[in-house]
């Protein structure tokens, strides 16, 4: 299946006091990334690479709020952002955020569809 819902990110005026908020509340495993400014939030138990081992459960992460990150985003699993992102402006849709690598997990992208929803993109690694 094309565009399965692999990640969420939720925005944070204060991702300290937000991180803390889940993490008590929830139990959610914290890890900050500083050197992306990015926290990531293990909603369910994972493996050595963070997938989680539960069927129908999904991490995320978290970031200040800023353009694109206004509120929380689903972020779709595709083979090429590059492709998905010529089906997207065909079909309504505009890029608000280019492709960009993130280490060695691959490549993130952001797309605002026909209603203004931004949706997040994933691109794994070549394997």
């Amino acid at each position: 299946m094309k565009g399965k819902v692999v990640h969420f990110e939720l925005p944070a005026d204060d991702v300290k006091r937000a991180t803390t908020f889940y993490q008590k509340t929830f139990e959610w495993q914290i890890t900050p990334m500083p050197d992306m400014m990015y926290t990531m939030l293990g909603t369910a138990p994972s493996n050595a690479d963070g997938m989680p081992t539960e069927p129908g459960t999904i991490n995320g992460g978290m970031g200040k709020r800023e353009d694109p990150l206004r509120a929380p985003v689903v972020t779709l699993m595709v083979d090429s952002i590059d492709a998905a992102a010529k089906l997207i402006v065909k079909n309504g849709g505009k890029m608000v955020r280019a492709k960009t690598a993130i280490g060695p997990m691959g490549f993130t992208a952001y797309f605002s569809d026909t209603e203004g929803n931004v949706v997040g993109l994933f691109q794994p690694p070549a394997q």
